[in-house]
């Protein structure tokens, strides 16, 4: 998946790109510096460290954003004197491009250690925030989910064809998180359970129902089967144990890979176009809508064979942890091709969802430790934005 600070690069433009050196040289000087910094990476700290250039230069590329809009947006966020736990009534709020609402949703992914996804083909993003002082609460985003993930496939038992034909009916949940003070109280968990709720699917389904997209072909239908998140650092303590009924719960699945591309560079990137294009192959022109993100791995794939390089460097080694959330009783059934229609009324409301976690995981926390009522939520994501990058930007 590309990030928020991926953009679509002019191929007519890389040939001549400002490299200092020649397109091969730079590949060649970051496949080894880039075999040393991802070996070691297994701690949380030190997944971090190794997504660290990756979020430096997410927060770089958006620090003219920062500048006109980030000092107005942390007004959004809460200090611990503004909540009280017993009294949080989260609303979900779909965001519309181009709105105020997106530019918060964009400000809140610049928090975590990890640079987020925008996803692709259907997308539908959300905040969620609380009435009682209309305060951020978190923020999460739904969208298509990968074609190929073993830990998923082997759960439901489907193959290829079925896949094809019924990928359409599983949504991944791409960003998923609460903002402090909330973070402290448990609300993550509060965030990923919303999005499984009956109104959130009613919200993404109509958005998209009766229209043909570009990736997963054909029409788009009215209901979901599955939801789909991962987690950077494996098993994920916001996910463990959440459960919102006998049915929908967070169901840890196994690992991914470790494949993936976040620790290319952009200039790295570019230079592997360059070297596509004076190749004159036809991977160095793909990158248009509807080819996902395997198009960055395709391009890196092939730019390291034709040097000789193993391309095995797309395996990072960072393995995401997998979870599956079923939206119906028979949802492997019915992805895999044994049942032809779903059975669904397993959802629970907003407020339902709401009232369970408040009781089950916030109002304890709360009760448990008091540090939240101290936290200033704009000045820790002001401090880790500046320090970040290195200078004062809010």
């Amino acid at each position: 998946m590309v990030s928020f600070q991926d953009e679509v690069l002019d191929t007519n433009e890389t040939i001549d790109a400002g490299f200092q050196s020649s397109p091969e040289n730079v590949i060649r000087s970051w496949y080894v510096d880039a075999r040393i910094n991802l070996s070691n990476a297994t701690s949380k700290d030190s997944i971090r460290i190794a997504h660290l250039n990756h979020r430096r230069n997410a927060l770089v590329n958006s620090t003219g954003f920062l500048v006109e809009n980030g000092k107005d947006l942390l007004t959004n966020l809460a200090i611990g004197a503004d909540i009280s736990a017993e009294d949080i009534d989260p609303i979900i709020i779909p965001v519309s491009p181009e709105s105020q609402e997106s530019h918060l949703f964009r400000l809140a992914t610049l928090w975590w250690s990890v640079p987020v996804s925008l996803g692709y083909g259907r997308r539908q993003r959300f905040l969620v925030k609380d009435r009682q002082n209309d305060k951020l609460i978190g923020v999460f985003a739904l969208g298509d989910p990968v074609f190929n993930l073993a830990a998923r496939d082997q759960k439901i038992g489907w193959n290829s064809n079925q896949r094809k034909v019924r990928l359409k009916y599983v949504v991944d949940a791409f960003v998923m998180g609460a903002l402090p003070p909330y973070s402290r109280l448990l609300c993550g968990k509060l965030v990923a359970s919303l999005a499984t709720s009956r109104e959130v699917e009613r919200m993404f389904c109509s958005k998209y129902s009766g229209q043909k997209t570009v990736i997963l072909k054909g029409r788009q239908n009215g209901q979901l089967a599955l939801m789909t998140t991962s987690s950077v650092f494996g098993e994920s303590s916001v996910y463990d144990r959440l459960q919102i009924n006998k049915t929908v719960r967070f169901l840890y699945v196994g690992q991914t890979k470790g494949y993936g591309h976040f620790h290319v560079p952009r200039d790295v990137f570019k230079a592997m176009v360059s070297f596509l294009v004076r190749h004159e192959h036809p991977y160095a022109k793909g990158n248009r809508f509807g080819m996902g993100p395997n198009w960055k791995m395709r391009v890196i794939r092939t730019a390291l064979s034709l040097l000789d390089l193993d391309p095995e460097q797309l395996k990072h080694g960072l393995c995401r942890g997998v979870y599956l959330v079923p939206l119906a009783k028979n949802y492997d059934k019915f992805l895999s091709g044994k049942q032809r229609f779903l059975s669904k009324r397993i959802q629970a409301s907003e407020t339902e969802i709401t009232k369970r976690i408040k009781h089950r995981w916030v109002i304890p926390r709360s009760q448990r430790d008091p540090s939240w009522r101290i936290i200033d939520g704009a000045e820790m994501l002001r401090s880790s934005i500046n320090s970040t990058i290195g200078r004062e930007i809010l």
